[in-house]
């Protein structure tokens, strides 16, 4: 019975590729950026593998192969996938934006000693996005926040942070407050900062996240109702139920605060077809299902761990919970 059942799946996987084959690379790709922004990830994996066997060279199915590991937390497999896609396409600023968030992100979880030792390449590569594409929120967003958090003997420093929020003043003003609360908070200049986030508030057509993000330093300066207002406002304003609820439902949880409501903010944003990259769906299943655990909701909570791993089964907190929960 195992090899009849051995050969079905061999056969099936073989009519995946034949069928793939059959897709152009363009076609692929969105499919990808679907899977990514939906949380698929085994899926959008998939793909891509079918896709770099056919041209290995593709920049960006390197890139997206980098994303996915991003969101699955391989940050060593994100690394090597994002190096690649800087080595095809060096001239890329979002490339090399991808590549110094992979390589933040394991700075943040390894010793002081190799988080310094790979500072100076974050550092050369956020600045290399922001050089290669001046007008780019996000890279000079992250160069910003990069250069708020640096020590000076690795690149960072409040004037240079400063000098990219000037830039921001240009074309994306509401990133430029939120560059400037993040540099009184660091002064811990708190009334300023509260002002700048304030102010990011009042310069976006989109005030959601911003909103989540004045929620967030509320939480930090331990000021809840503040915090409970903020997040229902922005909540309130994120019809769609995209990433604001789902950043807003976390920023209750870290506090402790009005969980029931984040449960609905979590519920809400799985349901909707507005999901983020940067919260993807295995996530928000694992943190709805550890929410329902802390409200006395076991069963529904193994459920919530199962569709998270149903999605991507290499996800160590997913599998992790869903083995924890399960015995």
């Amino acid at each position: 019975m195992r090899v009849a059942f051995r050969i079905v799946f061999i056969f099936l996987l073989g009519m995946t590729a034949i069928a793939h084959a059959d897709v152009p690379p363009a076609q692929m790709l969105d499919a990808v950026r679907g899977d990514l922004k939906q949380g698929r990830a085994d899926h959008g994996l998939q793909t891509l593998d079918q896709l770099l066997a056919q041209d290995p060279q593709n920049a960006e199915a390197h890139n997206l192969r980098c994303r996915i590991y991003m969101q699955e937390q391989r940050w060593g497999d994100a690394i090597k996938s994002c190096q690649m896609a800087v080595k095809l396409a060096p001239d890329d600023s979002n490339y090399h934006l991808w590549l110094a968030r992979a390589l933040g992100e394991k700075a943040d979880r390894v010793s002081f000693i190799t988080a310094f030792k790979m500072a100076k390449q974050i550092h050369q590569e956020f600045e290399t996005a922001a050089r290669l594409d001046p007008h780019s929120a996000s890279a000079l967003s992250d160069l910003a926040e990069f250069y708020v958090d640096a020590p000076g003997i690795v690149g960072g420093g409040i004037d240079k942070a400063e000098r990219v929020a000037q830039q921001l003043d240009a074309f994306a003003p509401d990133r430029a407050h939120y560059i400037r609360a993040r540099i009184a908070e660091n002064q811990k200049d708190y009334a300023r900062a509260e002002e700048e986030y304030k102010a990011a508030i009042t310069a976006t057509k989109d005030p959601a996240d911003a909103w989540i993000d004045l929620a967030s330093f509320y939480r930090k300066r331990q000021r809840w109702d503040d915090m409970i207002q903020a997040v229902h406002k922005g909540a309130g304003l994120d019809t769609q139920h995209g990433i604001a609820s789902a950043d807003g439902a976390s920023v209750l949880i870290r506090a402790g605060r009005d969980l029931p409501f984040a449960r609905q903010l979590l519920e809400q944003y799985l349901d909707s077809a507005n999901k983020s990259e940067d919260v993807p769906a295995f996530e928000a299943h694992v943190q709805l299902g550890k929410l329902l655990v802390t409200l006395g909701n076991a069963s529904e909570a193994q459920q919530q761990f199962a569709a998270a791993v149903e999605l991507a089964k290499v996800y160590q907190a997913g599998t992790q919970a869903a083995t924890n929960t399960g015995r």
